[in-house]
C-alpha cells in the first residue's frame, strides 16, 4: 500500500493535495470541511490588510465546455473582500480545532515594506503554518503594483519576499504568474530571497469567448467585460511546461527548496504528472469548485494505484523522475539520427557491439568489418 504522506518545509501533510487558494477556501466553514474530508492542506483564499477597497462583481465567472464537460473555466473574482480581523479570528479557530492540519495564509499587499511585514507578522501570531505570497493575480488589482503586476517584476520580487523572509518564522512560498515570458526568471529572485518554495501556476490571463447573439464578451457585467483568469483542465499542459522549467532551474540553483504544481487537477494520474515533473505537493482551485470537496478521495485513489502499479512505495521515490527526459531539439535529431543508424546496421547484419556477434553469420560479419582491400 502506497504511502501518501509527505513533508514538505519541515510541514507534515496526509497526503500532497492542497486546496488552492480562491473560493474552496474563503471562510472557516469552508476549510474545515476541507480538512474534515481529508485534504493534505488548505491555502486559504487570499487576504489583505484593507478589505475595502476588494469590491467583486456578478457574474464572475465564464466557462467552456466540450460536449458536456468543463475543459476551461475564467474568473474575474478578486481577493477575500472580508475583513481582516475577521480572517485573523478565524485563523485561530482554525488552529485550535485543527492543531495537527497545514493552514497556510495567501497574502497580498502594495508594493510598502511596512504594509508587506504587518500582515505577516499578524496572521503569524494567529498561528497559521505558511504563507504563500500572491505575486501571480493576473486581474483587478495590478493598477496598485499588486498580484501579477508585482510577479513579474524579479526586482520588486526579490526585495519584496526579502522584507517578508525577515518578518517570518515559518515556511513561505511564492506563487508565480504564468503571465511572463520565463517563469524561471521571477522564481529564481524569490527563491534567492530566502523563499522555502514556489508554486506555480495561478491563472492564465484571457478572454473566455464572445456572445455571437449579443456581441459582448463574457462574464458580462452590465454589457461589458474585463479579462480574467483561465483555469481547468485546459491549462493543464501550459501548467506541466512551467513547473518542469522551474523544477529544472531548482534542480541545479535550489536543490533543497520545494515547488507545489498547480493547474487543471483533477485526477489522481494528473497529480502523478506534476509530481514526475518535481513537484512535491498539487494544488487545487477549480476541481474543487466542479467537483466539490469529496474529490480528494478520487486523488488519493487514483494517485495510489499509480504508485502501486509502479511499486513506489513513497511520494518521493518517484518526484522528478521524468525530469531527466526533457533535452533540446537539436539533442532529439541527434539520438534519432543515431537511433536510425543503428537500426540500419542490425537489420544489415553489420556488428556495431560484441553482443551483435552470431553464430550463423559471424563469417559474413567479419566480412562486413574488413577495409576496402
Amino acid at each position: 500500500m502506497a504511502d501518501l504522506s509527505v513533508t514538505v518545509d519541515g510541514l507534515k501533510l496526509p497526503n500532497p493535495f492542497v486546496i488552492a487558494s480562491g473560493p474552496p477556501g474563503t471562510n472557516a466553514n469552508v476549510i474545515a470541511k476541507a480538512f474534515d474530508e481529508g485534504w493534505g492542506a488548505v491555502v486559504a483564499k487570499t487576504v489583505s490588510l484593507d478589505a475595502s477597497k476588494i469590491v467583486n462583481v456578478q457574474p464572475r465567472y465564464a466557462r467552456m465546455r466540450v460536449g458536456r464537460e468543463i475543459v476551461g473555466w475564467q474568473n474575474i473574482e478578486l481577493i477575500s473582500d472580508r475583513p481582516f480581523a475577521t480572517w485573523l479570528e478565524e485563523f485561530r479557530q482554525l488552529k485550535a480545532k485543527y492543531p495537527d492540519r497545514v493552514l497556510i495564509a495567501s497574502v497580498m499587499e502594495e508594493y510598502r515594506k511596512e504594509a508587506w511585514v504587518e500582515i505577516i507578522e499578524r496572521c503569524q501570531e494567529a498561528g497559521v503554518d505558511a504563507f504563500e505570497l500572491n505575486f501571480s493575480c493576473p486581474h483587478g488589482l495590478p493598477e496598485r503594483r499588486m498580484g501579477s503586476a508585482m510577479g513579474q517584476d524579479p526586482e520588486i520580487l526579490y526585495e519584496v519576499c526579502g522584507w517578508v523572509r525577515a518578518a517570518s518564522s515559518v515556511p513561505v512560498w511564492a506563487k508565480m504568474t504564468p503571465n511572463i515570458t520565463h517563469i524561471e526568471e521571477p522564481a529564481r529572485a524569490a527563491l534567492s530571497a530566502g523563499c522555502d518554495g514556489i508554486s506555480a501556476i495561478n491563472t492564465i490571463l484571457c478572454v473566455m469567448g464572445v456572445n455571437l447573439r449579443t456581441l459582448r464578451p463574457e462574464p458580462t457585467v452590465e454589457g461589458y467585460s474585463t479579462p480574467g483568469g483561465y483555469s481547468c483542465r485546459a491549462v493543464r499542459p501550459v501548467a506541466l511546461r512551467m513547473v518542469m522549467e522551474c523544477a529544472r532551474m531548482m534542480e541545479q540553483e535550489f536543490p533543497d527548496r520545494s515547488l507545489s504544481g498547480i493547474g487543471g487537477i483533477e485526477t489522481g494520474e494528473d497529480a502523478a504528472q506534476f509530481i514526475l515533473l518535481g513537484a512535491g505537493t498539487v494544488q487545487v482551485c477549480t476541481g474543487v469548485m466542479i467537483h466539490g470537496y469529496k474529490l480528494v478521495h478520487e486523488l488519493k485513489r487514483g494517485l495510489s494505484e499509480f504508485m502501486d502499479e509502479h511499486g513506489f512505495k513513497s511520494v518521493s521515490d518517484f518526484r522528478g523522475r521524468s525530469l531527466p527526459y526533457f533535452t533540446s531539439h537539436s539533442d532529439l535529431v541527434h539520438r534519432q539520427a543515431e537511433a536510425r543508424a543503428a537500426e540500419r546496421a542490425r537489420a544489415q547484419g553489420v556488428v556495431t557491439k560484441d553482443a551483435h556477434w552470431s553464430v550463423d553469420k559471424f563469417v559474413e560479419q567479419s566480412e562486413q568489418l574488413v577495409a576496402n582491400d
